[in-house]
């Protein structure tokens, strides 16, 4: 199995159903689980969530979800989708792992698809999604070194499991390969990738602690940091938005939060993406017309799964031969000239 295989990521469950419906009537429903985060995270949840409002609007579908308030909710909301309601029922997230994978043992003609775990060995009825979010990391790293004035960047995580400490990985790896072509040594705080260790604050939900580890920091000498904490890291780019931008840079992760967090919008430097609604639509088009198969699908820089955001604000102020340089990095990863991660 490979590295990002391994790497998934979240929880999720409880709270009431909430029903939508397409604009015309369909025989088909797509049913989700969201995390602690809600629907309206501006990152993880929402972009799942987007991949059925895509289908509703293109295909549709119906779709159905219910918003997750503790970890302890997860096996109560996907057994409540049971029941020949759902034609599919995705969970969001890695701390779904078993709750999804007992559920669908117990029910074998009920098809799962759950986002950020893959199964070894796999689950007839669940089809895993996963992504290679150290490839688009890696350019995110590459691209900070070249930016940072202090010569020290920082990263944080929400918890210490392989979904969140991946786009740590190729961050912290893309700024060791900028060092070794420049040879410069732009330092990163918060992760080490040989000890597995760094700075975590348990949860993925408070603001509060986005900003106090990026104003941790950043008192460290930091100018640009990853939140990779889902929701937290609003936090961090609220205290971005104080110090202003020449002080501190924030990259963004799952959506480009450019767009989702529009009244801090101008302190994201790039955000890492990682395309839940593109993989959500395509397993919800393919269940449609009974082409569901269980197993593992990744999302990369090739297909399109993983992707760097756009530099929008940030464009004028980054050299065009960095940009060319992350272009070409970004290249050499997809024809595999350039490896990220073993």
């Amino acid at each position: 199995m490979t590295s990002f295989t391994r790497y998934f990521l979240r929880g999720m469950a409880a709270s009431a159903l909430i029903l939508t419906t397409a604009a015309s009537a369909s025989a088909f429903t797509a049913c989700q689980v969201t995390d602690t985060g809600g629907i309206d995270d501006n990152s993880f949840n929402q972009t799942a969530w987007k991949g059925v409002l895509d289908a509703q609007e293109k295909l549709g579908v119906e779709g159905r979800y219910l918003e997750s308030q503790a970890e302890s909710d997860y096996e109560a909301n996907v057994n409540s989708l049971l029941g020949g309601q759902c034609d599919v029922i995705f969970t969001i997230g890695f701390l779904l792992g078993d709750a999804t994978a007992n559920a669908a043992k117990a029910n074998p003609d009920q098809k799962f698809s759950i986002v950020d775990f893959a199964y070894d060995p796999t689950i007839p009825n669940v089809l895993g999604q996963v992504y290679a979010t150290d490839q688009a990391a890696f350019l995110a790293g590459y691209l900070s070194a070249g930016m940072t004035k202090t010569g020290i960047v920082g990263t944080f995580g929400g918890i210490n499991i392989p979904p969140v400490t991946i786009f740590m990985d190729g961050f912290a790896a893309g700024v060791g390969y900028y060092n070794e072509q420049k040879g410069t040594t732009v330092q990163v705080l918060g992760w080490n990738p040989e000890s597995r260790e760094g700075l975590f604050t348990n949860n993925f939900e408070s603001l509060d602690d986005g900003r106090a580890y990026a104003q941790n920091l950043y008192d460290e000498g930091a100018d640009i940091v990853l939140p990779v904490a889902g929701p937290v890291g609003l936090g961090s780019a609220a205290l971005a938005d104080e110090l202003g931008t020449e002080a501190l840079k924030i990259v963004g992760v799952d959506a480009d939060l450019y767009l989702t967090d529009p009244a801090k919008k101008h302190v994201y430097l790039t955000s890492i993406m990682k395309r839940m609604d593109s993989t959500v639509y395509q397993v919800t088009e393919t269940t449609m017309k009974g082409e569901f198969e269980g197993g593992v699908i990744v999302g990369t820089l090739e297909n399109g799964g993983v992707s760097l955001a756009p530099y929008h604000d940030m464009a004028d102020m980054i050299p065009e031969d960095l940009k060319a340089e992350v272009e070409a990095i970004k290249q050499g990863i997809i024809d595999g000239s350039i490896k990220v991660g073993g």
